[in-house]
Parts: structure tokens; sequence; C-alpha cells
């Protein structure tokens, strides 16, 4: 697309610092660095995000992190760990329209300026709730599975 960022980063037209490239991917280090080595792994298929991902693309991307992650871990002896994470759509903070994953390298975690609210509502829901939740979801997953 030609107003897409990592598009224009992809084709060469914008500079980026690149850690490994392929067929499928490209993974860079994001001009943010919310955490020191902050990585992106993108899909040189432009999609949305992981909502427009089929089986092919999933596993041409997804095959290759583990490895890019553990690069990323391994770089800093300081590192103690990483996050990985996949914004979709607005809601989820996602501000760049291209599917792609951040690699968060963890360092103390009250002092590298990252950080998730996470707050539990299993109290909120009762079982026959539940229930129809799960038949939902597995309803909506046959229907995939039927395309």
């Amino acid at each position: 697309m030609s107003d897409c960022i990592f598009c224009k980063i992809i084709e060469g037209d914008i500079p980026s610092r690149k850690v490994y490239e392929d067929n499928d991917i490209v993974a860079i280090l994001d001009v943010s660095q919310v955490t020191k080595g902050h990585t992106l792994v993108i899909s040189k298929k432009h999609v949305r995000n992981i909502l427009e991902y089929d089986d092919d693309l999933a596993a041409a991307v997804f095959s290759k992190i583990p490895r890019i992650a553990r690069s990323v871990r391994q770089f800093d002896p300081e590192c103690k760990g990483l996050n990985l994470l996949m914004n979709n759509e607005e809601i989820a903070s996602q501000s760049v329209f291209h599917g792609h994953v951040h690699l968060l390298p963890r360092y103390e975690s009250d002092k590298d300026g990252f950080g998730l609210k996470w707050e539990t509502h299993s109290d909120d829901y009762t079982d026959g709730e539940l229930d129809t939740i799960q038949e939902s979801i597995q309803a909506e997953l046959t229907k995939e599975e039927n395309k």
C-alpha cells in the first residue's frame, strides 16, 4: 500500500534498522524503543492485523518468531525476559495497520518503562454465561474451518 509506513520500509523507501529479513518477514528495531532492543516482526504481505492472516501467512510469520525472540532476549545479559505483543485494531492500541508483532525485552520490572494492566473478571460471569461464551467461540471456529 502506498501510504503504509511498513510497506515503505519493506520496499526500502524508508530506512530502518533490520535485524532479520527473508521472503516472508522483516524484523526491525522499533524507532520508539519502549525497552532496549524492542523489535518488530513485520509480515511482508500487507494485511491489516491477525484478523486478516490466513493459515499460510500465520505459519510463515509465527514460525520465525521464536528464533528472533531468543536473539532479542540474549543480546543483552541484563535482559531477564521478553513480552510478545500484537495489537489488533485501534481499541487494542494498534497504530500502524499492517500486521506486526512486538518483541519487548524486559529488564527491571519497575524500571524498564513497560507495563501491562491486567484485571481479572472471573467473578463477573456465571457458569451459564461462560458456557454460552465457550459455545459461541466454538461455533465461530467451526464456521472458520468450513470456509
